[in-house]
This record gives C-alpha cells, sequence and structure tokens, in this order.
C-alpha cells in the first residue's frame, strides 16, 4: 500500500481535497467521439495552445501505445477514480492512490517549465522532449477537448501537471501540446496537397519531412514544416518552413510541383539542389539560379527560349552530321570499289602468270597508272544518288520538324516538356548519328589500311610466290579494332561513367589496404607521433612546426596536459614511466565493432613524456622529436586509391606548411566545424590521386599491437593526415552553401545560427 504521509504531501502539492472534489473535476460530459476510419498514426499532426480548463480528463486501464479505440471504449472520467465511497468505483479509486504514490513532483515541475518555455516561443522543430506524453484528443461533434490517461503506463506527469493546473484558481492558462487523431483542416491546403508536398520535398531532400499545422495563441493557422536536406556532397542540414497563409501556401505547393514535374519527366535537363537562406529556410536552385514562385513565369519564358536555342544548335548538327555520314559513305563506297579492283588483280595474275601470253596480257592490262575507268565512276555515281535520295526520305519522314513556334509572352509547364521531349528525342537522333559516324570512320580507316597492304603486296608479288588467302591476311594485317579519335565526336550529350569513391561503401576496403600497409611501413615510434596528431595537442605542434609559437603556449599546454592526467590518473612522481604501457591488464579482452582483441590503447601522456617533472624544454624536445617523425612517416606511406579528403578551416585559409588533418567522411568534418563558434567556414576537398603520401587514422594508429590480436582496419577515425606541401593544387570548383545549427542541439528552444560555408575542390 501507497504511504500515507507521501500521498499526503502530494495531494498538497497538487491542492486535491479527496473529501471535497470540486466542481471542475466532477465534469462528465458526453463527447460523442468518433474515430475517423481514415486515421493514421503517422498524419499530420496538429499543435495548439488550449485553456487548461477546457480540457476533460478520462482515465483508461490500457496502455499508451494501446489503440485508440480500445483506451476510448475503456476509459471513465477522473471523478470516478476520485470517488472511495461507491463499491464499484473503489477499484478506480486505489488505481489512482497508486498512480499519486508514483508520480514524481520533480517531473511535474520540469513538465510546468517546459509549458512556460512553450508559452513565450515555439520551438523551431515544433515538437518538443515531453509532447508523446500528452494524449489529446478533439471531439468535432462536440467542440471539446479531452485527455485520456493510460493508468498502465509509469509515467502520470502530464497528468499531475494538468490535474494541479485545473484546481489552481489562475486556470486561464494554455498549454501547447499535439491533438492526436484529428484530420488536417483544408483550411490553407488539402489534405491531398499536403502528401503531395512531403512526396515533393522527399524527392529534392532525399529525407521525409514533417508537416504541421500550428495554431497560436489566438488560434491563428499557420503550417510549418520541418526537415533535413543534402546541401553538399551527404553533409546535411536542418531547414524550417512556414506558410502563415493560404496565399503563400498555394505558392510553395505550386513551386514544389512545377520543379517534381519538370525533375521527374525531364531528369537529364532539370535536376534542382536545395540550400539553407540566412533564415533557415530551404532554398531551390537549378545550377547557380535560385528558384522561386514570384519568378515563375519568367524563368519558364526564358527555359522555352534556351530550349528553342538548344533544339536549334541540335538540328544544325543532325544536318551537319548527315552531311559528313554521307560524305563517309561515298569515301567508303569508293574504299571497297578499289579493294575489290586490287583483289580482282591479284587473282588476274595468279591466273596469268602460268603461261608467257598470259602474263603478257597482265602487264598490258594492269601497266601503269590510270584513271577511274567508265564503271567505277557509273557506281559511284549510283552511291551518291543512292544516298541522297535516302537522306531527302528521311528528311521528309524521320525529321518530321515542326513548323516555327510563335513567340509567346508566358509559357506553360505542358509546353516546356513538350519543347524539351522534342529536344530529347533530337538528341537521341543526334548520338546516333554520331555512333553510325564512329563506325564508319572506323571502317575508313581500315578500309585504307587494307588498300595501303594490297598495294604494296602488289608491287612485290613478282618476286614471292603469294596465294589469294595469303593477300587477304597481308591486306587486313593493321585494322584497327576502335577509334579513339571518335570519341571526340560524341558533343558533349553523354558523360563517360566513372568510378568515385563512396566513404559509406568503398572505406571498408580502403581502411583494410591502407592498415596492412602502415602496419608493415611505419615504426612504433612514427605510429605514436601520427596518433599524438589526432589529440588536442596538434594546435602546439603546428605552432612549433612553421616556428610561430611563444613560451606562453608551451607553458600553458604543458600544465593542461599535466592537469589532465592527474584527472585521468595516469601521473607519477617518476620522470617516466618503465611499464610504457604494460602496466595494464594485456589480457582483457577488447571490441573494435565487435571484432575482438587483447591489444591496449596508446597512451598521450606516456608517448608525450608527461611527468610530475617535466619541464618546457623536454616538453619541446619532444614535440619537435614528433614532428620529425611525423615528416618521415608520411613520407614512408602512399594512399592505395584514388580517393577525396575534406578539411573545414574557420576564417582562413589551408597551410600547406602545417601538419594538415583531412577527413574522408565530408558529414563528419562539417559536424565538428560547425560546433564551432566562427560565422564562416572555408571548406576544402582535395581528389588525392592513387599514390598521394598521406597516413590514413587507421586502427594501428590507436593500438600498439604487440599481441598481435588488433583487427586490421580503419575502425576508429575516419581521419587522414596529407602532407600537401608535396601535392601541385589546381582549383577545380569554388561555390557556397549555407548551413543551420542549434546553439544548444539538447535544448528544443534552442537560437538557431545559419553559418555560410565557402567550398574549394581542388584537384592534386
Amino acid at each position: 500500500m501507497p504511504k500515507e504521509n507521501a500521498i499526503q504531501d502530494k495531494l498538497e502539492y497538487l491542492g486535491l481535497d479527496l473529501d471535497k472534489i470540486p466542481r471542475i473535476l466532477k465534469k462528465d460530459d458526453d463527447l460523442e467521439y468518433r474515430i475517423s476510419k481514415t486515421y493514421r498514426q503517422n498524419q499530420h499532426r496538429q499543435y495548439r495552445y488550449i485553456p487548461i480548463k477546457d480540457i476533460q480528463i478520462l482515465l483508461s486501464p490500457t496502455n499508451r501505445l494501446d489503440d485508440i479505440e480500445e483506451k476510448y471504449k475503456k476509459s471513465s472520467p477522473l471523478v470516478d477514480y476520485l470517488d472511495n465511497k461507491t463499491e464499484e468505483n473503489i477499484i478506480k479509486y486505489t488505481t489512482f492512490l497508486k498512480m499519486l504514490n508514483e508520480f514524481s513532483v520533480e517531473e511535474v515541475e520540469k513538465l510546468e517549465k517546459e509549458q512556460e518555455n512553450l508559452n513565450k516561443k515555439i520551438p523551431f522543430k515544433v515538437k518538443y522532449e515531453s509532447n508523446y506524453l500528452w494524449q489529446i484528443y478533439y471531439s468535432e461533434n462536440t467542440d471539446k477537448y479531452f485527455m485520456i490517461v493510460s493508468t498502465e503506463d509509469t509515467n502520470y506527469s502530464a497528468f499531475f501537471f494538468l490535474l494541479k493546473k485545473q484546481l489552481e484558481k489562475k486556470r486561464a492558462t494554455k498549454i501547447f501540446v499535439p491533438i492526436k487523431n484529428v484530420e488536417c483542416s483544408n483550411t490553407y491546403l488539402k489534405k491531398s496537397e499536403l502528401e503531395d508536398i512531403e512526396n515533393y520535398l522527399w524527392l529534392f531532400t532525399k529525407s521525409w519531412p514533417l508537416v504541421y499545422e500550428v495554431y497560436d495563441k489566438n488560434d491563428n493557422l499557420t503550417i510549418q514544416i520541418v526537415g533535413e536536406t543534402e546541401i553538399y556532397q551527404k553533409v546535411k542540414s536542418q531547414y524550417k518552413i512556414t506558410l502563415e497563409n493560404e496565399e503563400e501556401a498555394i505558392k510553395f505547393y505550386k513551386l514544389l510541383k512545377a520543379m517534381f514535374i519538370l525533375q521527374t519527366e525531364l531528369a537529364s535537363y532539370f535536376t534542382f539542389r536545395t540550400n539553407i537562406s540566412k533564415n533557415g529556410e530551404i532554398e531551390f536552385y537549378l545550377e547557380d539560379e535560385k528558384i522561386e514562385y514570384v519568378d515563375i513565369a519568367q524563368w519558364l519564358k526564358e527555359q522555352y527560349h534556351n530550349g528553342e536555342e538548344r533544339q536549334k544548335q541540335t538540328e544544325d548538327l543532325i544536318e551537319t552530321s548527315k552531311e559528313k555520314l554521307n560524305q563517309l559513305k561515298i569515301e567508303i563506297a569508293a574504299q571497297e570499289y578499289e579493294y575489290l579492283a586490287k583483289e580482282k588483280q591479284i587473282s588476274t595474275f595468279l591466273e596469268c602468270k602460268k603461261t608467257f601470253f598470259g602474263r603478257f596480257k597482265y602487264y598490258f592490262k594492269y601497266s601503269g597508272k590510270k584513271n577511274k575507268n567508265k564503271k567505277e565512276q557509273e557506281h559511284l555515281e549510283e552511291v551518291e544518288e543512292i544516298d541522297e535520295t535516302g537522306i531527302n526520305a528521311q528528311n521528309e519522314e524521320e525529321l518530321n520538324v515542326p513548323t516555327k513556334r510563335r513567340k509567346k509572352s508566358k509559357y506553360t509547364i505542358e509546353e516546356l516538356i513538350e519543347l524539351y521531349k522534342s529536344i530529347e528525342a533530337k538528341e537521341h537522333e543526334l548520338k546516333n548519328l554520331v555512333m553510325d559516324i564512329n563506325s564508319l570512320k572506323l571502317k575508313h580507316k581500315n578500309m585504307q589500311k587494307k588498300i595501303e597492304n594490297a598495294a604494296a603486296f602488289i608491287q612485290e608479288i613478282d618476286n614471292h610466290k603469294k596465294s589469294i588467302f595469303e593477300f587477304w591476311k597481308y591486306s587486313n594485317k593493321d585494322e584497327i579494332a576502335s577509334l579513339p579519335e571518335g570519341e571526340a565526336e560524341e558533343l558533349n550529350i553523354t558523360k563517360k561513367i566513372t568510378k568515385t569513391f563512396d566513404y559509406e561503401e568503398d572505406l571498408e576496403k580502403f581502411g583494410r589496404n591502407m592498415d596492412e600497409l602502415q602496419r608493415n611501413a611505419l615504426s612504433k615510434d612514427e605510429t605514436d607521433s601520427i596518433f599524438i596528431t589526432s589529440t588536442n595537442v596538434i594546435d602546439l605542434l603546428n605552432k612549433i612546426k612553421i616556428n610561430e609559437f611563444l613560451p606562453k603556449d608551451i607553458e600553458n599546454k604543458l600544465k593542461e596536459l599535466k592537469k589532465e592526467a592527474v584527472q585521468e590518473k595516469t601521473l607519477t612522481d617518476e620522470e617516466f614511466d618503465i611499464f610504457g604501457g604494460t602496466f595494464q591488464d594485456s589480457t582483457k579482452i577488447s571490441k573494435i565493432k565487435n571484432k575482438k582483441h587483447r591489444e591496449l590503447p596508446k597512451d598521450r601522456f606516456n608517448i608525450l613524456e608527461i611527468n610530475k617533472n617535466t619541464k618546457q624544454l623536454g616538453f619541446k624536445m619532444t614535440l619537435e622529436k614528433i614532428i620529425s617523425s611525423i615528416k618521415e612517416a608520411v613520407g614512408k606511406v602512399n594512399t592505395t586509391e584514388e580517393i577525396p579528403v575534406y578539411k573545414a578551416v574557420l576564417d582562413d585559409k589551408l597551410d600547406d606548411r602545417q601538419i594538415n588533418v583531412f577527413n574522408i567522411n565530408p558529414e563528419e568534418e562539417m559536424q565538428e566545424a560547425v560546433k564551432k563558434k566562427s560565422k564562416k567556414i572555408n571548406f576544402y576537398k582535395i581528389n588525392l590521386p592513387q599514390g598521394s603520401n598521406a597516413v590514413s587514422f587507421t586502427n594501428c594508429i590507436f593500438y600498439d599491437n604487440q599481441n598481435k590480436t588488433l583487427p586490421v582496419g580503419q575502425d576508429i577515425s575516419t581521419k587522414i593526415l596529407v602532407d600537401t606541401s608535396k601535392l601541385n593544387l589546381s582549383l577545380n570548383s569554388k561555390s557556397t552553401f549555407r548551413i543551420l545549427d542549434f546553439e544548444d542541439e539538447n535544448d528544443d528552444f534552442s537560437d538557431i545560427s545559419v553559418k555560410t560555408v565557402n567550398v574549394f575542390e581542388f584537384d592534386a
């Protein structure tokens, strides 16, 4: 049984006298609640401010996760659970006492503080930490709100908070809560349109957004959309869209719909990217041009005119390609005729050389250089006539060029799609023509070689006994299988597909290869030195390396390290640790991503020779030794494949004099930079070619492998140390994007900041 004193204290805290139930708690109105047949747990949620006095409380012997139909069916008004006089309510009364005993005053006060903040400000993400506790519903039939309290739950703070507030004299207070199982209001947009917005945004952001209908204290509606979008190579940012009226909502919906249609129908021509605005909203771009609904009519007109120009260029290229194709056909026909003539000549010689008169006849027939005979000329004219006829027929039947369009002041999405579908068909035709040209170029070149070889064969035919089979073999000996220069004819219609490094899929293989390489190439001192670059000593190392340090820098860092060593209980009175790291239990089984081993992690204090007697001069000499060792280590290791690496620099430029630690994972590198206070970030990407000097932070960098049980791979860090001083960097591209950050990620009411990121991509 609950303790009587504890219950009495909590009743006093709530202001509830069980012998004198207030009239407000005796309300037992018929709610006439009807559960929507289209109700879905993942439907658009509605948040609003509701007066506490207007919420009727029901208790149900169910769990919060049970179906609403069951919870509502079994529910009873609160007054039944406060009745200790009626026999049929004794069990309910006992349940209430149990709940009363189990609830935490601290949790209620926490909820109270949260609602005080919500009365001042709606969170950026709309939902908040304790929103799941509010099981509040709305009955459309009676225009009433009610809360179902599940008695089988373990957290009753929302129930007792609401009860406490209803018992207070000032009951005009409102609470900001989600309303469950309500259909969208259709005030600004229909339910189907809100669902469309979710689908459209998923296409552009690759992440499902959350769409809320939010009512303020004055019952004014806004549609608030919260989500996450990729802004640069898997680097993501939060965004929020607030639509304050019907006009804004319709415009935003139409903009998304227009872009969605274009990108799905014409993906080869229209691929929209996203960015973050200065106030944290999402923006849409086509290449570097921002797309807004206010300019959509003019933008469609510009795209239509661009399409017309593209179509005209494609048609001109088609005509040029057809002429080139026709000319190649004529030239190849002439080559074939010439080659057949030489083949006939060798056959005639082999027949005639058997007798004296035959050889005389052969000499008379083939001696000297003659112009093309009448039959050859007739053959070429016939080929030209056939080709011209074929092209003319193709011009009439296949091209079917539409009549010239009349210029208009406005164009629709439908007209733009129709135009680009026509362009797509013509570019496909052009691509086929280019492939035919490349094929005939190859044939033309091979025929030329065959003719040259045939002529050379005939010159020496009288000196050697040759057969017609040897003639065919000799004339075809220089035939080539492809024509490299033909690739230039592709006119940028298609791009070559090349494999690119994807850290999510390829890091495992890269890490294994680099770890195996580094274990063989690097000494223990070198891996120890590389390990120090992963610690908070890296900044001081760089200052010493470029000779831009002050004695105060060394003094402060040494004090900081000694303090950390004391806190971690590793600092001893000895000048050095004679055991190194072996005093630890080397038989203990550890895991790296579920891979078991018996190795010890590297000890930075031991590597830096930190003890109570360490002096500044000795510390500086140790750091200089580490710098020298790092330089030697990097010179021994080369990357096993081409790989992009990333580094965020705050308000500064990349300095190749320093020890530069990059990250293979751009998301992680950006997350670290965003958490710092700078408003501006320079983000460097370097496409490292295979064989570049770099040491990856693989497992052997973080652990000593004395027992030879350390798993092979890069499972602890995605960072890599790159010697940029040996790279000849060429700026490939420069771009800018924004990223949203919360000042306190764990605070629902945290202010946001939007940071500008300048991206520099280099080829090495």
